[in-house]
């Protein structure tokens, strides 16, 4: 029977290296798994990269994909693309930041769904406060109207390519020292100051966005619950107050940051009872096997939600876009301000 605490939810998991192995294979068959997320060590070459998305979608062409490709630190795919700046450089372009902000994102979504990839999570739309060595440059900046701009500026230029766009990681991360990656962060604050401050890119660009990834950042002020867990700021702020109604991503559950929540299973039952529609479960194979058994035993109902996310364009996949005249003017943009 099927859990009063589940809900229609899919799983993203990851696969081990270069290629499918006979275990992703049996893995990724299981409709409960509705997405897969690339890492450095499964991308050496956006060729090798089309070649490994081939094979999965061979198995499952309905399956998400995704990766983390912001530029700058975080950039999983490296070779035979474009090394791309952190966000951070971006807006310290003054009055151009705009256009680059557009110009960057398009190249970025460019390449990556020329890989037959479908979303890179981005754009980061925490704030730099100065504290969080996680956030840093990742950050569009520290004022709330700046970033909310340049963010939409990215978002534009996503969509010209043909990329959803998915907001992280909500409510904000920026005030919250530790790294959720090895431990549980804590932001004291109000709820008023949050709202006023961390969360406006947020509520300014729900309606632009397709995706929202929640933060592991328990606000003690507001819920003894991280937020990705959090009910209150899943489904009584993002979804009734914002009136966001895209796709709900759990940020990876194996990170310290969610263990508060209990085992794998508790994690997976509490992010997806908060409301999340795609359970994150990466870097632990054992974590993800035991993520997909509970969830089929429990009778999770796959969720379809986020194939919404899918972009025709990486079924394309075409390869010859650097012959574009926009790759090249953009290309050209980025140079000029020493960003490339």
């Amino acid at each position: 029977m099927k859990s009063e605490m589940s809900q229609p939810a899919a799983l993203m998991m990851d696969v081990e290296g270069l290629w499918l192995t006979a275990e992703d294979r049996q893995l990724l068959r299981q409709p409960e798994v509705g997405g897969l997320i690339l890492f450095a060590r499964n991308c050496s070459h956006p060729d090798q990269v089309r070649e490994l998305v081939r094979s999965i979608r061979q198995l499952r062409p309905d399956m998400l994909l995704a990766i983390d490709q912001e530029g700058g630190r975080v950039q999983r795919l490296r070779r035979g693309v474009l090394r791309l700046p952190a966000l951070g450089r971006i807006a310290s372009a003054g009055d151009q930041a705009d256009k680059l902000a557009e110009a960057a994102a398009w190249l970025m979504a460019t390449e990556i769904l020329a890989c037959g990839i479908d979303i890179s999570f981005a754009p980061v739309l925490d704030l730099e406060c100065g504290r969080s060595r996680v956030v840093g440059d990742r950050s569009l900046g520290a004022d709330p109207a700046t970033v909310t701009r340049l963010a939409s500026a990215y978002i534009r230029g996503l969509r010209a390519a043909g990329m959803a766009a998915t907001g992280k990681h909500f409510p904000g991360h920026g005030w919250a020292e530790a790294d959720s990656h090895f431990a549980v962060p804590e932001d004291e604050r109000a709820l008023d100051v949050i709202k006023s401050c961390d969360m406006q890119p947020f509520a300014a660009l729900a309606g632009q966005l397709a995706g929202i990834m929640p933060a592991h950042v328990i606000y003690s002020a507001v819920d003894p619950q991280p937020a990705g867990f959090s009910r209150f700021w899943l489904q009584q702020i993002l979804r009734a107050e914002l009136g966001f109604n895209g796709v709900i991503f759990s940020d990876d559950l194996s990170m310290a940051g969610a263990h508060v929540a209990g085992d794998i299973t508790q994690r997976i039952d509490a992010a997806a009872s908060a409301g999340c529609d795609m359970l994150l479960v990466c870097n632990d194979r054992s974590a993800a096997e035991q993520a997909l058994v509970h969830m089929q035993q429990q009778g999770y109902i796959p969720s379809a939600q986020a194939q919404a996310l899918c972009s025709p364009v990486a079924r394309a996949a075409d390869s010859q876009y650097r012959c574009r005249p926009r790759w090249q003017q953009a290309t050209r943009l980025l140079k000029t301000h020493h960003l490339l």
